[in-house]
């Protein structure tokens, strides 16, 4: 008996934790980069052609560091978190996604970028819609995963569905309803929107509550949404005077989550997209499959197919 919890032993401490937080490189660095009215907090790393990775709401940046860790292989990484989370400036306004589109371009221009692949999440693909629509000479490729866009293809159905009461959720009270259980109103999305609840680790649960936790942090995540009618204003018009956007666009979705139905979201609104399904995965793709989102993403900026 002794010999085998021996054994037991020996092969736990051998094996990671599966709680353990990603992290990033030891190579990448960080910045605070203040433009726009906000200071942004940046990884940058690798060397390569430039990448940015955008990040959505319940989570940070942090979510993109066994993609960025993978793409800086032979990329320039560059993964900013939005104004008002994680470690970036809470301002008091800023949070339609043109403007949040502005401190992307501002981040780039720092780091004297000209032009990018996109790849982002949730909130991210509305800031990178607005970034790609604004610049198109500025986005190489464009990868967008499991979030609708404000007022692109079937916008007024999908908010529609009930899943998605936090869309309207917000304003004073919420934020004092809220305030000291953030931990608890954020473990909702988490546990709702996966395939597999306990893939998003009790370690990265604890990691993303205290980061919105921090003062402005919940009323700068109820602005982003508070915003989307405004956005949805924004991209109509775009689309109007621009048309639809003409870069290589692969839309993925969780196979749990919105699966195929991203690729007709983005048909709607750009006319070179390619469709991708990530398997047993939710909405939280970083953390249900991670290797099939890298491989996938990997692909399509080598290939644009």
């Amino acid at each position: 008996m002794l010999k085998l919890i021996a054994a037991l032993a020996a092969i736990l401490s051998a094996t990671p934790s599966l709680a353990e937080m990603p992290d990033f490189p030891a190579s990448f660095k960080t910045q605070e980069m203040t433009t726009n009215g906000a200071t942004i907090h940046v990884r940058v790393g690798g060397s390569g052609p430039a990448v940015v990775l955008l990040h959505g709401y319940g989570e940070t940046g942090d979510m993109w560091a066994p993609m960025a860790a993978d793409l800086a292989r032979d990329h320039t990484v560059v993964v900013p978190d939005l104004r008002g989370l994680g470690l970036s400036s809470k301002p008091e306004g800023g949070f339609d996604k043109i403007t949040q589109a502005e401190d992307v371009a501002g981040v780039l221009d720092a780091l004297k970028i000209a032009h990018a692949d996109l790849v982002t999440h949730d909130i991210g693909n509305m800031v990178g819609f607005a970034f790609a629509a604004q610049h198109p000479d500025r986005v190489t490729r464009f990868v967008l995963i499991d979030a609708p866009v404000p007022g692109v293809g079937p916008w007024e159905e999908v908010l529609k569905n009930p899943l998605l009461w936090h869309f309207r959720f917000g304003g004073p009270d919420m934020e004092r309803l809220v305030a000291g259980r953030e931990r608890i109103y954020l473990d909702r999305f988490w546990n709702e929107f996966s395939a597999t609840p306990d893939r998003f680790t009790e370690e990265s649960r604890e990691h993303y509550a205290k980061l919105y936790a921090l003062p402005g942090a919940m009323h700068s995540g109820f602005a982003q949404f508070a915003a989307f009618d405004q956005d949805a204003i924004d991209n109509k018009a775009i689309l109007a005077a621009k048309g639809k956007l003409t870069m290589p666009v692969l839309a993925i979705g969780g196979e749990k989550s919105f699966g195929p139905m991203m690729a007709t979201v983005m048909r709607s609104a750009a006319i070179n997209v390619a469709e991708g399904v990530i398997p047993d995965s939710g909405h939280w793709i970083m953390e249900e499959n991670p290797s099939a989102t890298i491989t996938m993403v990997r692909s399509f900026l080598e290939t644009g197919h």
